[in-house]
């Protein structure tokens, strides 16, 4: 069961590789970067529950939050330009 569960996810991993170099806009290469990430951390999940290491999962977990900060920073900067703007500003009286 071990086995199939890491050709799974190696296969998926292979898949999204492919979509990141043939993508053809930065939101497909976006997409299979965020699908990469979520392939890692299944990958750590798969080897702490085979493995009877339970902080695997914590990792995976953190790995998981980090990766959609991450996601959504990157998206931040290709739709406004700079990750460092705070938007409007309030009209002063």
């Amino acid at each position: 069961m071990f086995g199939v569960a890491i050709f799974a996810l190696l296969v998926t991993l292979g898949l999204a590789l492919a979509r990141a170099a043939l993508g053809p806009t930065v939101f497909d290469r976006l997409q299979a970067a965020n699908t990469i990430g979520t392939v890692a951390m299944l990958l750590l999940s798969v080897l702490g529950f085979f493995g009877g290491r339970p902080e695997f999962l914590d990792l995976a977990l953190t790995y998981g939050l980090l990766n959609v900060i991450g996601t959504i920073a990157v998206l931040k900067f290709f739709r406004q330009g700079d990750l460092g703007a705070p938007g409007e500003t309030p009209p002063q009286p």
